[in-house]
């Protein structure tokens, strides 16, 4: 039994799938408009894991996960750089997705586009407006009647707390005409500022709001009420409780049996944001000199319901990275432990992995695969790991004992998408900004300034680099 705690009703609760036979969950994807940053990856990297652990639990699933290619930010920014908005979209949409594969992320069975749905949703809001559950403004746009909707406010708790203007997640000031403060656009009319990006509807020119793709999407895919719906927190309210307003307004129907929410990713404690200067992404990671994999492991390494701070500067400002200097000695932990296993079984391959995956026999490492089963708790998943890689003394194994643990091991390390590096430690390529301050430190030994050489050797050494001097200057090697 795999149980996760669902945001609807407050409380954990057993999965399984609503037909008996395929666990059918949506995940709201990226706005692609440009790089996803490690915040949002958090969030994709969790969803993965609890796919993996539906999938290793013996639970069929089919994963759908949208791509918004059509909304305000989109549109502006492809504008800005003078490219069609398939042209632009389509690019930020392949580098989503060569980051999501250097995670270790599985692709989802499905991945449909906003654009590629207009005609669904425009067929939506002909049945909210037939309903009475949305209106025509004067300029074309429709909107959805949030007092039509009785239960309107239910997984947000709104009924908790005031209505105030801009709820609707809509900036007011780029408003169109609407009756309420907390009603939200279905359809918005054409304006000067969309350019070409207009689709012809039954209320003239114009496009579909954000909030309407994933009911249509979801509706299309999965049926009218499906096993599980996934997000990151702050998709809550409004996304969410819209998508609620719509999608059960048009069917009669629940729409989603439970509510799956991961929480933020903090930077230095505070929310990440380009005007903060804390803005990371896979790539500023990967050039700081970290691999994806140590990346993934920070991401999984705290609970998703509770916020994981990613300290990423040091008290004087200088970004040295501490959580993935620590990932990678994790890691390296692990492929020892690998290694010492595959030396007493004393060959390689898969060593039972597909086995152990078929019955369960999982050794010491079943309690880890447990804890992930029960609300996907990583941090705990991985502290049982560690427990049992300590115990597991290689000398005192026969092949046959070390190769179910091995087999366990690896399973365990799937399920959290965990890929261990499968060498020592040598022949790393070194990135630039590490080399650079290398050498920056050897300047300021050869004059004689011990303090900045002192310095700049912590800061390497904080960043997961050693600095060692030979006869000939130095040399760089990862920190062990």
């Amino acid at each position: 039994m795999i149980r996760l705690f669902d945001t609807m009703t407050r409380e954990l609760r057993g999965l399984s799938p609503l037909d008996g036979e395929v666990f059918r969950f949506y995940c709201c994807g990226p706005t692609v408009y440009g790089p996803a940053h490690i915040g949002n990856f958090r969030t994709f990297v969790l969803q993965d894991v609890f796919r993996r652990t539906l999938e290793l639990s013996g639970i069929k699933a089919y994963h759908v996960r949208n791509l918004t290619d059509v909304d305000d930010k989109t549109i502006r920014n492809s504008e800005a750089a003078g490219k069609s908005l398939k042209e632009f979209t389509d690019f930020w949409r392949d580098q989503f997705h060569e980051d999501c594969n250097k995670l270790n992320n599985l692709m989802p069975h499905l991945e449909p586009s906003a654009v590629e749905h207009i005609p669904h949703q425009i067929k939506m809001i002909e049945e909210l407006v037939g309903k009475g559950n949305a209106y025509r403004s004067d300029d074309g746009s429709v909107y959805y009647k949030v007092s039509s909707f009785e239960d309107y406010g239910r997984l947000s708790r709104l009924d908790q707390r005031e209505l105030r203007d801009g709820a609707s997640g809509v900036v007011t000031d780029d408003e169109y005409e609407k009756d309420s403060v907390a009603d939200f656009a279905l359809w918005k009319g054409r304006r000067e500022e969309d350019g070409d990006n207009y689709w012809e509807s039954p209320w003239g020119q114009g496009r579909p709001g954000w909030h309407l793709e994933c009911s249509a999407m979801c509706r299309e895919y999965l049926g009218d009420t499906f096993d599980l719906h996934s997000g990151g927190v702050d998709l809550v309210f409004p996304h969410h409780e819209n998508e609620i307003a719509q999608s059960e307004a048009c069917t009669g129907c629940e729409m989603a049996e439970h509510w799956f929410h991961l929480t933020h990713l903090l930077v230095d404690g505070g929310k990440m944001s380009k005007s903060a200067g804390n803005f990371y992404t896979l790539n500023h990671v990967i050039e700081a000199g970290f691999s994806s994999a140590e990346l993934r492991y920070v991401l999984i390494s705290a609970h998703y319901r509770q916020s994981l701070n990613f300290v990423a500067k040091d008290k004087d400002g200088i970004e040295n990275f501490p959580a993935l200097s620590a990932a990678r000695q994790a890691l390296q932990r692990l492929a020892k432990f690998e290694r010492s296993m595959q030396k007493v079984i004393g060959v390689d391959g898969d060593n039972g992995f597909e086995e152990a995956k078929k019955v369960g026999n999982l050794g010491t490492f079943a309690e880890a695969l447990n804890a992930l089963r029960e609300d996907l708790n990583t941090p705990d998943a991985l502290g049982r790991v560690f427990t049992a890689v300590k115990g597991l003394k290689a000398a005192a194994m026969t092949p046959e004992e070390a190769a179910v643990e091995l087999a366990g091991f690896r399973v365990v390390m799937h399920a959290l998408g965990i890929e261990l590096p499968q060498e020592e430690t040598s022949h790393v390529e070194i990135p630039t900004k590490i080399t650079e301050k290398a050498h920056a430190r050897w300047e300021a030994k050869q004059a004689k300034e011990w303090d900045e050489a002192d310095r700049l050797r912590e800061e390497l050494a904080a960043a997961g680099w050693e600095v060692k001097d030979t006869k000939e200057g130095f040399e760089i090697c990862p920190k062990n």
